[in-house]
């Protein structure tokens, strides 16, 4: 499950909305929002990610978190090192060999160091 799908899950969840019902209102298939929520499908373009936001009727911070959760939730991500150092180079290759046996707490300390900010 991606990020992104984990929100849509929790927002549908909250609000008493089946995946069917909320598929139907959208104009989607249930099996390509499943997919969606479980990260079988790629991230989702900038105007689903509007349609949801409608649909939830989310605003302001919110709204901007959800977007920024579609942006991170692409579950086939590629990695292009060239011109990177060899340190930062070894770090995505670690990284792509490691992540399926990593736990959870080894990746929460992970993402907390990379959402540090940078200056």
């Amino acid at each position: 499950m991606t990020p992104f799908g984990r929100k849509i899950r929790a927002l549908r969840d909250q609000r008493g909305v089946s995946l069917k019902q909320m598929a139907q209102d959208l104009n989607l298939s249930s099996a390509y929002l499943s997919a969606l929520e479980h990260g079988r499908r790629g991230r989702p373009s900038p105007g689903l990610v509007m349609q949801i936001l409608g649909y939830f009727n989310v605003i302001w911070d919110e709204g901007e978190d959800l977007k920024r959760l579609a942006e991170l939730s692409h579950p086939k991500v590629t990695l292009d090192t060239s011109g990177l150092s060899p340190e930062a180079v070894e770090l995505a290759n670690r990284l792509q060999q490691h992540i399926r046996t990593l736990p959870p707490e080894r990746i929460a300390r992970l993402l907390a160091l990379l959402r540090e900010p940078l200056s």
